[in-house]
């Protein structure tokens, strides 16, 4: 679907996004990966329009401490 160079922003993107995210917090890194996926797909491939995606995501993302 991406390139290699694609795919290893998109990572690297979702994870200093979710950085401060536990790694049991299955669902907000989810709903954040996908949000940025979604994001990509449309063409949106620059790293500061993801991250900022990414942090929209995360703020609204599902949480168990909610």
């Amino acid at each position: 679907m991406f390139d290699k160079a694609t795919t290893a922003l998109l990572r690297a993107v979702l994870d200093e996004v979710c950085e401060s995210v536990s790694c049991r917090e299955i669902g907000a890194r989810t709903h954040v990966a996908s949000k940025i996926l979604e994001a990509a797909t449309r063409g949106e491939v620059s790293p500061d329009s993801l991250k900022k995606v990414g942090r929209d995501a995360l703020s609204e993302a599902p949480t168990m401490w909610r």
